[in-house]
């Protein structure tokens, strides 16, 4: 059968993954894929694109952010003034309508990611018991491929198999969740404190060592039992941990311990940023920074990555799967705040926030996030975030790439924040600034190898053709705010920021294999405790549309 090819030519290619750094070169694309050039020189391509001058690299890829399931849902209803006041995304003959703020409708959400360059996304924290409404809303995201992390660091079910010794009903248990809810990875929220949390609303754990009421069991055997379940089922992607007391102060001791625990697994660790605090509760005056030692730990053990969460100035909305952390945030803002708990599986807390850059407290946040990035060694196992929405929008990509790559425009912003971070913070002394190779690492390649997608954040013979083609410019925000095109499954999807094709892209989920013969003690636990019969919890395979399943090892 003949192939119809499209090739895209004399680019400047940056695809790390391949060695390619900056070399002119043609890609070949067929059936959606990118493949060796025919090497029947009679074959022509049916349609080129010149990219003479252009910069090529493999299409962006969002492994943290909060963009469906009923805790976005409700942040989207939080803030109608953001709605009000910010540009809604039209409705053309191609697009539908969908609105802004800081936490974007779903249709707004999909077609400003593709305007980015971004071609895939994840949302790192879904319950299972919700897994049905987060795939129907990932059939309203258009253009990007999509899946979500699952929660199980306050799963009752998970609890109670490690208090029990009985590590095999863990990972069956991980297995069958993950199978049932058509998920990508296992997902730690501040393990045990959630749980904490619902019998002492003032209460949280405090280290992982902390017990959790009724269960017997400490966040430091939640975190090891599950990177060992994770491990041995052969799933693609680490267990995705957001440490216990995320953002608050003296925070950086949990999170060095929560590193150790991991010794010998792999772990993903999420928003470090928020996990990086020295100080102390009652004086904000000794707020600080810590990510030196931290860094160095992660430089040490190539077992351990993280993505930053990058905080940026400006309004936004805290949404988390950790309540307690929701309640805090609710008190030291005066804001509203809106709490859920979600029967044996997990809670979430939703909260408005504004970062000023007069502010102490979060001008040390903004200074820490720059701080893992310079200081992380390898740019493989650091990855860009702004934990969407709790950092700030994921639309800030291209000003903290800036950030990254023109110490100039770094120093003149460190400026602008109150002298204590100027004059403590090792920004002022940290003159790296990132190639565009090591930002296609931070954005493509190192999240996609990190994720497991063999498939993806590469230009090789054999990846998804999900290419994004930018114009340089001497500002770098304005080149990678405004991709001259972005290639999705082969096709031209955007064009200088219109949307020329309404691609719906692929949910991407692991089926891994467990032993079945633990199911009757699932379904039996289940009936004795659940609202909800054993037989209708699972999302169906026909329920999710395009789907596209991941092999575990």
């Amino acid at each position: 059968m003949n192939k119809e090819y499209f090739k895209i030519a004399g680019g400047t290619v940056y695809d790390p993954a391949n060695g390619i750094d900056g070399q002119v070169r043609d890609i070949w694309i067929a059936g959606g894929k990118v493949v060796e050039p025919p090497t029947d020189p009679e074959v022509k391509p049916a349609r080129v694109l010149d990219a003479t001058g252009l910069v090529v690299m493999p299409g962006g890829v969002d492994m943290h952010c909060h963009i469906v399931g009923p805790k976005v849902n409700t942040a989207r209803k939080m803030c109608p003034e953001q709605k009000r006041r910010d540009e809604p995304v039209r409705r053309t003959r191609l697009t539908h309508s969908g609105s802004m703020g800081s936490v974007p409708s779903t249709f707004a959400t999909g077609y400003k990611y593709a305007g980015l360059g971004y071609t895939t996304a994840f949302d790192a924290a879904i319950p299972p018991l919700s897994a049905r409404h987060a795939h129907e809303e990932f059939e309203d995201t258009p253009c990007i491929d999509k899946g979500f992390y699952v929660l199980m660091g306050n799963n009752h079910y998970v609890m109670r198999s490690i208090q029990q010794g009985e590590p095999e009903k863990v990972k069956a248990f991980i297995g069958w969740l993950l199978g049932s809810a058509k998920g990508y990875a296992a997902k730690l929220v501040n393990p045990g404190g959630v749980e904490v949390w619902k019998s002492h609303p003032s209460g949280n754990v405090e280290t992982v060592d902390s017990p959790v009421d009724f269960f017997g069991v400490t966040p430091r055997q939640i975190i090891r039992s599950v990177a060992q379940a994770v491990d041995e089922l052969g799933l693609p992607h680490p267990v995705h941990i957001h440490a216990n007391n995320l953002g608050l102060p003296g925070n950086w001791t949990t999170t060095l311990e929560t590193m150790k625990v991991l010794e010998g697994h792999r772990g993903h660790l999420t928003h470090i940023q928020f996990h990086s605090y020295g100080g102390g509760d009652q004086d904000e005056e000794s707020f600080s920074s810590k990510v030196v030692p931290l860094a160095e730990y992660v430089n040490d053990r190539t077992n351990l990555t993280v993505d930053v969460g990058q905080v940026v100035f400006g309004q936004t909305t805290s949404m988390t799967g950790d309540g307690p952390l929701g309640y805090y945030l609710s008190k030291v803002y005066k804001t509203k705040w809106f709490s859920s708990d979600t029967e044996l599986e997990a809670g979430c807390g939703i909260a408005p926030i504004e970062y000023k850059n007069t502010s102490l407290i979060h001008a040390w946040q903004w200074a820490i996030g720059l701080e893992w990035y310079l200081l992380v060694e390898d740019p493989w196992r650091v990855v860009m975030s702004t934990d969407h929405p709790n950092g700030g929008s994921f639309l800030a990509y291209p000003q903290i790439i800036r950030l990254l790559m023109d110490r100039t425009y770094r120093q003149d912003m460190l400026k602008t924040v109150p002298s204590k971070v100027r004059e403590q913070s090792v920004l002022r002394e940290l003159d790296r600034e990132y190639s565009l190779s090591e930002i296609a690492i931070i954005t493509r390649a190192g999240p996609a190898r990190i994720l497991g997608l063999k498939h993806k954040g590469h230009l090789g013979p054999g990846a998804d053709a999900d290419i994004t083609v930018y114009t340089p410019h001497e500002n770098l925000e304005t080149m990678f705010e405004l991709p001259r095109c972005v290639i999705k499954a082969g096709r031209i999807i955007v064009e200088q920021g219109e949307i020329r094709e309404d691609t719906s892209g692929k949910t991407l989920h692991v089926a891994p294999e467990y032993d079945r013969g633990i199911e009757p003690d699932i379904q039996k636990w289940f009936e004795e405790s659940y609202s909800i019969q054993w037989r209708n919890y699972p999302v169906e395979d026909a329920y999710v549309h395009d789907r596209e399943v991941i092999a575990t090892r």
